[in-house]
């Protein structure tokens, strides 16, 4: 008898929990995990076909509502925001392109497409054009800061807002590891491009990860991994190395870009991981030149923000929409 009253606690404590059996009622715990299920946005896996080439983007959320672009740097991809789209797209209209050689988007031979941040940016406008987002707030990170900035000085009433996670606008945000890639940039020649070639191994993706990190418990190893099986499709460390290259295009348009600051005071909340040796965090800081009202919040990290602040920057970024942009898309 004793085994049968403690076979039949357990049960009813297990139905109680799961909320079936042993008449459970509508508006009990499975209820209530349902409802918590179904508010959970669901994000929609996408390929469109922009100047000929396949690009992957993430979208989620309503379409009425407020858009959201987001903008990766190297070398990871859209896989970066797989975390934070979620925690937008209740309210947000997120979409979060990869762009051609990097993630899921397709990687043309380099005789076929040029790999310059122009192009990009070019791809980039295309695809929000052809997908019917007219407005949007920039999140811009990296590589996606001479992305967004050339999309939102060529058409500033785009844009509604503009997030900066480590990304730069500002000579004082290059410093010493970027030593190698002004010799590169000065010459163009094959021997300063393989000096170059060791960034896009394994043991470079896991450090732009890690280091600057106070607790790499808290990153998961998928992030790089994810990423350096991409890197490691055959022929794509050259393009790679192309986009290196380019990146000397982007520093003679900050004056162009500060002017545009200056000119259309773009509401601007700067999240930046202070320990990036990549893009530094003096970098953050000359933003309130030209934009005085700009926010700016220093992280205890480092390049890959997201990662390890991800819910921080999240409820920074909800409560800056909230009050900046407008409620029509």
């Amino acid at each position: 008898m004793k085994t049968k009253s403690v076979w039949r606690a357990a049960m009813l404590t297990t139905a109680i929990v799961m909320g079936i059996g042993l008449g459970a009622r509508p508006g009990g715990a499975a209820s209530s995990m349902a409802s918590v299920a179904s508010a959970t946005p669901q994000i929609h896996y996408q390929v469109a076909k922009v100047d000929g080439v396949d690009i992957f983007y993430r979208e989620a959320g309503a379409k009425s509502a407020p858009a959201v672009l987001l903008l990766h740097g190297f070398p990871t991809s859209s896989q970066m925001f797989r975390e934070l789209i979620p925690r937008l797209a209740d309210k947000y209209h997120v979409i979060a392109p990869d762009y051609p050689g990097f993630g899921y988007s397709a990687a043309p031979e380099r005789s076929k497409f040029a790999y310059t941040f122009d192009n990009y940016a070019s791809i980039v406008e295309k695809l929000t054009e052809q997908i019917g987002v007219k407005r949007y707030a920039l999140y811009v990170m990296d590589y996606g800061a001479p992305v967004g900035f050339r999309l939102a000085t060529k058409h500033p009433e785009r844009v509604s807002a503009i997030v900066v996670q480590n990304g730069n606008a500002y000579v004082e945000g290059i410093e010493a590891f970027w030593d190698p890639v002004k010799a590169y940039w000065a010459t163009g020649a094959a021997k300063e491009r393989e000096q170059l070639r060791w960034l896009t191994s394994f043991k470079a993706t896991q450090w732009q990860y890690t280091n600057g990190v106070k607790d790499p418990s808290l990153i998961s190893p998928d992030a790089w991994t994810v990423d350096q099986a991409r890197l490691d499709r055959p022929g794509n460390a050259d393009l790679q190395l192309d986009m290196l290259y380019d990146y000397r295009t982007n520093l003679p348009l900050y004056p162009q870009w500060q002017a545009y600051f200056r000119a259309r005071k773009p509401p601007m909340l700067i999240v930046w991981g202070k320990n990036d040796s990549i893009f530094v965090a003096a970098g953050a800081a000359p933003y309130k030149r030209d934009l005085p009202d700009a926010e700016i919040h220093l992280l205890d990290t480092g390049h890959f923000a997201l990662e390890t602040h991800g819910q921080e920057i999240a409820k920074l970024m909800r409560d800056f929409f909230a009050r900046t942009i407008s409620k029509t898309p």
